[in-house]
């Protein structure tokens, strides 16, 4: 098998899983931002800033503009909430929502 064909038959897997799991609606930059999200908390429940997020290798090619539409489009889906009692740019990945009918879908 060639390298370019078993690529595709990883990135046809990938695909079907995040259709599986309801991802399919979100861009590839919502989708990104959120699993480089939830690679970040080691606990559901952590705390993680933008800082973080920008950070991660995942995002790192996102431009900051891109990004923040991205986190606004998370939390309108509700996939992320904002920390409570936080200043900064804090969320909560809410991974037990994925799956599910979002209310801002």
């Amino acid at each position: 098998m060639d390298k370019l064909n078993s690529i595709f038959q990883l990135r046809e897997m990938l695909r079907e899983l995040e259709r599986d799991v309801g991802l399919d609606d979100l861009s590839r930059t919502e989708r990104d931002v959120l699993l480089a999200a939830h690679s970040l908390c080691e606990h559901p429940g952590d705390v993680i800033s933008t800082e973080q997020i920008r950070g991660h290798t995942l995002v790192q090619p996102v431009a900051q503009a891109t990004l923040y539409r991205a986190i606004r489009t998370l939390l309108r889906l509700g996939l992320l909430e904002r920390a409570a009692q936080t200043k900064a740019r804090a969320y909560v990945v809410r991974s037990d929502l994925v799956g599910r009918d979002l209310p801002g879908a």
